[in-house]
């Protein structure tokens, strides 16, 4: 993400949905965040964000910064922790013990006047190197995230029995790998599903959004209040200046508007 435009214009603000756990590299340190009603502070430089039930404010001054998204088994492979552990919280990856393997990040951007590409290969490079061995429980996590962004599963059961997991292993397995319970996953895509489709068309009304297993536009506004802090109609009237571009680049790029509604590899 780039903000354009003298050191003392106005910041850049917006909210971020609830989504899976996001590495972000900030060199300028121009970003400052809050998570759920918390108060707004300046992210590290190499900051983790562990997945999210709760929106994410953030205000941006001009500079650059870098994201990159986690899927669960990303978590599983870059870091020695429980998502849970780091669930609505971000920390500084320099001084996190359970993230000690992405320290080798900070050194990407010693150079600032490189061009971003250089920049972008750098970080791929470390990425690589970070990564993990393959781990025992590794397509274990593949088959339920490909059930957790199946609109068909409705229920805990559903999700363990096409996991192929007992239903103490899929609650055991989602706070390891995905940060939070399964109802609350369950919870969660619901509600992302129904907020990508106002993401890509905010013309449309809220009933034209909701997603097949809300009962209401009762149960859709309890849900929108719990995950982002406020009503349809506040979030609606809010300007969306990064968000909503990135929801149409990544649905033009990766098939989905928001992070969660990715489809894992198949193998």
């Amino acid at each position: 993400m780039e903000i354009s435009g003298a050191d003392d214009c106005l910041p850049v603000e917006d909210r971020l949905h609830p989504e899976w756990a996001n590495l972000r590299l900030i060199p300028d340190g121009s970003i400052s965040a809050a998570i759920g009603n918390t108060e707004l502070e300046q992210v590290a430089r190499v900051v983790m964000t562990g997945p999210t039930s709760h929106a994410t404010r953030f205000v941006a001054r001009p500079g650059r910064s870098w994201g990159i998204g986690l899927l669960p088994l990303g978590w599983t492979r870059l870091t020695s922790a429980a998502a849970s552990d780091y669930a609505d919280r971000h920390v500084d990856v320099l001084k996190e013990p359970a993230l000690t393997r992405l320290r080798l990040l900070d050194a990407v951007f010693e150079q600032q006047g490189e061009d971003p590409a250089r920049h972008r290969d750098r970080l791929v490079e470390a990425l690589r190197a970070a990564l993990g061995p393959t781990g025992q429980r590794d397509q274990e996590v593949i088959r339920l995230e490909r059930a957790l962004v199946d609109p068909l599963i409705h229920t805990v059961a559903e999700l363990a029995a096409e996991s192929g997991l007992s239903i103490r292993s899929t609650e055991r397995l989602c706070l390891t790998a995905f940060g939070f319970p399964p109802q609350m996953l369950l919870r969660r895509q619901r509600f992302l599903r129904s907020l990508a489709q106002f993401m890509l068309d905010p013309s449309l009304k809220w009933i034209e959004t909701l997603d097949s297993h809300y009962h209401d536009q009762a149960h859709f506004v309890r849900d929108f209040k719990r995950f982002m802090g406020m009503s349809p109609s506040e979030y609606a009237r809010l300007p969306h200046p990064v968000l909503g571009a990135a929801a149409h680049a990544r649905k033009a790029v990766a098939g989905e508007a928001v992070q969660v509604l990715h489809k894992p590899p198949t193998t």
